[in-house]
């Protein structure tokens, strides 16, 4: 028998019920009694009767596991996972093992410790700390063997760990571990980790153990070959090419202030952060930070101080390991209040726009350091600029902050030359990522070279020592504001040196 539902009833796709609120659950019941709820489990409706209660129950495993389950911990490959994986989930809470059925997904219950320091709340479930889920996914024994990662895919994860965040980064997380072994009784897991951690460590039993393709990227120096073959691509146009001197206008007092400004104003614009520009001023000039806006806040103000003040602004590496740090240190500024998001530390999963993957994590520093090479090979400026912003573009090193990050080191390496800064305002924010786009897809770097070269000619045709609303009004009549990119295109102001 089909049931047919009411259409004149708003209700959410998944309704619990046992939650303090006896009134809340009679009107559940009686809804399902009427035939307007489908029951997935004792006390888990939905209001869905056409979708497969599988796909349900995996969408909403969260709130379900969190509703029957409250204070448990994801364990074992669930807490690494941190989802359903093959219709199972496993979770740490209470002192007798259980299975809990449901359309679609087995959650099975492991007796043991609850939530310790270092886990993390995640609605009314916890996700285990880095340390936690190691230990865990070290478990040997009857019946564990399906509820652990395979020994490759957690040695391969450890490999990932050292060569992102370093060796020293590696022996806080192996002390750690250490620690957390002696609160959960895992020693026995932990001599295991240890051993493994260790032998990672040390090059002569990584040798032995994992060949010498992971101790390269342990060390950070693979590299991806099909960013190098675009890299010498760009690296080629920009030996060959006759590339203009555009002298700086803004190094000090009120001008570099100003410059500084709306430098940061559209840099955070292009990526989504969107302030008025009066409110943008009260952030950098008043100390201001928007209600509910704290972390947009601080990006805003991070790229400021990145652009206002050494050495950031111009004081560009002049090895790769500084190169390296430089960019780290550079997106620590601008991305610190968005922890979760780790910023100064080499991303630890694969990043990508649209369909097309940036660089993979284990390839990030190796291929940075044979862009750097392509930098110092350039001798203009300004090719070494736009070559630095394409390969940090392109590599996408950081889980975010990247675009920031890519143009304020391009920008680092022109003001240590005394050549004028680049705005990308928000009416060219199409013409300058797809020209990125068509270089980093088809191998064609004129598109990239046109745009850059006029906006570096628009950047230097302002007045940076007027009053900054005088400022912010050629800015307006240059069209720099405007979010229709199809009916507005960028104007010059009149006059300017150079023409457009």
């Amino acid at each position: 028998m089909t049931i047919k539902q009411k259409t004149d009833i708003s209700l959410p796709e998944i309704l619990l019920t046992g939650e303090g609120n006896p009134t809340a659950d009679r009107q559940v019941l009686r809804l399902l009694a009427e035939g307007q709820l489908l029951k997935l489990y004792q006390g888990v409706y939905t209001s869905n009767l056409t979708s497969p209660p599988e796909a349900l129950v995996l969408r909403h495993w969260a709130k379900i596991a969190s509703h029957l389950l409250p204070g448990g911990v994801l364990s074992y490959r669930s807490g690494y996972d941190a989802k359903p994986v093959e219709g199972r989930l496993y979770v740490t809470r209470g002192n007798r093992p259980r299975t809990l059925e449901l359309p679609g997904l087995a959650i099975k219950i492991i007796p043991g410790q609850g939530a310790v320091e270092g886990d993390t709340p995640y609605k009314r479930l916890f996700l285990p700390s880095q340390p936690r889920w190691l230990l865990e996914n070290l478990a040997t024994g009857r019946g564990v063997s399906e509820r652990v990662l395979p020994q490759d895919v957690l040695e391969a994860e450890l490999d990932k760990m050292l060569s992102i965040r370093g060796e020293d980064r590696f022996n806080q997380l192996r002390d750690a571990c250490r620690t957390l072994a002696d609160t959960l009784g895992r020693e026995k897991e932990f001599k295991r980790l240890d051993a493994i951690m260790g032998a990672l460590l040390e090059a002569d039993e990584n040798k032995k153990r994992y060949g010498k393709s992971v101790l390269a990227r342990a060390a950070g120096r693979s590299s991806d070959p099909d960013r190098l073959a675009l890299f010498d691509t760009l690296f080629s146009r920009l030996r060959s090419e006759a590339l203009p001197e555009v002298a700086a206008t803004a190094e000090a007092g009120v001008a570099r202030e100003n410059f500084a400004f709306f430098e940061a104003y559209f840099s955070n614009y292009i990526e989504g952060t969107t302030f008025l520009v009066s409110e943008a001023e009260e952030i950098v000039f008043e100390g201001r930070l928007i209600p509910n806006r704290l972390e947009d806040a601080h990006d805003f103000l991070g790229t400021f101080q990145s652009a206002m003040h050494q050495p950031w602004r111009d004081q560009p590496a002049n090895t790769a390991d500084d190169f390296l740090h430089g960019l780290k240190s550079v997106n620590a500024l601008v991305m610190q209040s968005r922890p979760d998001k780790h910023p100064g530390e080499w991303k630890s999963r694969n990043n990508q726009a649209g369909a097309t993957p940036f660089v993979a994590p284990e390839l990030v520093q190796g291929t940075l350091r044979e862009g750097f090479e392509r930098i110092q090979a350039l001798e203009d400026p300004l090719a070494r600029a736009l070559m630095t912003m394409f390969i940090v573009s392109e590599v996408h090193p950081f889980l975010d902050g990247n675009g920031r990050t890519a143009r304020l080191a391009m920008n680092c390496v022109l003001s240590a030359a005394g050549r004028s800064r680049i705005i990308v305002p928000t009416v060219s924010r199409e013409d300058y990522l797809l020209p990125l786009k068509r270089l980093s897809g088809h191998a064609d770097a004129t598109p990239y070279l046109r745009t850059m070269l006029r906006l570096h000619d628009w950047t230097a045709a302002f007045d940076y020592t007027q009053p900054r609303h005088l400022l912010y009004e050629a800015f307006k009549r240059s069209n720099a504001f405007e979010t229709d990119l199809r009916n507005f295109r960028l104007v010059f102001p009149e006059p300017h040196a150079r023409s457009a």
